[in-house]
């Protein structure tokens, strides 16, 4: 769905993150660009881009942002992307690293997948302290079941304490379920050296599929992709998976096709045949810098 061409009063407020009646104060002062019909304000979607440009990323013109998404591999989002015909492309190599490709204007999105270290929160701690001066919204995507799978001849593992003296398949240091399997491991007084980690795996499918060849007896990873594999699940937790948005990619045609299709009932299917996703409040906003 192609960008819609003037933004109301409360769509721009929800955008910027500000009240209402400070949209107003914009408006009188010609700070904003604006119309008025039948008695109400509307807001030119291209102008209000040129101007996030101006005062978020300053008065120096930049290099556009090339039309990838970034960070952490989610099978979802991946099939998503390719279905909807969005015209994206994708770079996944983990949630810190998408952060850190995404501040420097590598692409227009990052999927994540961070807990803080107390485990109270998803993503708005990171995006909070690493992109705070980006022109950039944290958007809802999914919940998403995490938990242990498992080879088909690995007995009795049932929880983290069970890995020890197993064979596990690790992720790319830093990446999301990196970051989230030490955190698991160390609440189980578990430690790294108990365990004997296979080679890396750099995407959820291939950590999965190590396990399927008999390489491992276990890894941290999805549900989906467990059923996909036809693989025992131990479930450990429900995980937030977002994503960060540049604030003028958003309105662009590509990124609003993409999350136009999110909220179809194709990928409400897909999502139910994958297993291990919930879908509520896809693509409100959580975090806005």
């Amino acid at each position: 769905m192609a960008e819609p061409e003037y933004l109301t009063v409360p769509e721009l407020a929800e955008l910027l993150r500000i009240k209402e009646r400070k949209v107003y104060d914009l408006a009188s002062s010609g700070e904003v660009p604006c119309t008025r019909a039948t008695g109400k304000l509307l807001f030119p979607s291209r102008g209000i881009r040129a101007w996030l440009d101006r005062h978020s990323e300053g008065f120096v013109p930049k290099i556009p942002r090339p039309g990838v998404v970034l960070g952490s591999h989610d099978p979802l989002l991946d099939w998503a992307i390719r279905e909807s015909r969005c015209g994206l492309a994708s770079y996944f190599d983990g949630s810190t690293d998408g952060l850190a490709r995404f501040n420097r204007r590598e692409g227009v999105a990052a999927g994540l997948h961070l807990q803080d270290p107390e485990g109270r929160e998803w993503n708005i701690p990171s995006v909070a302290r690493y992109c705070a001066d980006q022109n950039a919204v944290l958007v809802r995507f999914a919940t998403r079941a995490r938990g242990l799978v498992l080879g088909q001849n690995a007995t009795g593992i049932t929880t983290m304490q069970d890995l020890r003296g197993r064979r596990v398949v690790p992720r790319q240091p830093d990446s999301g379920s990196d970051v989230l399997f030490r955190q698991l491991a160390d609440r189980a007084g578990l430690a790294l050296s108990d365990m004997t980690l296979t080679d890396i795996a750099r995407t959820e499918t291939e950590a999965v599929q190590a396990v399927a060849r008999g390489e491992a007896d276990a890894t941290l990873g999805l549900q989906s992709v467990a059923q996909d594999f036809g693989l025992p699940f131990v479930p450990l937790i429900d995980e937030r998976f977002d994503l960060l948005v540049n604030r003028r990619a958003w309105f662009e045609t590509p990124m609003q096709r993409l999350m136009t299709f999110c909220q179809s009932e194709a990928m409400a299917t897909r999502a139910e045949r994958m297993g291990g996703y919930d879908l509520t409040g896809l693509g409100t906003v959580r975090w806005n810098a």
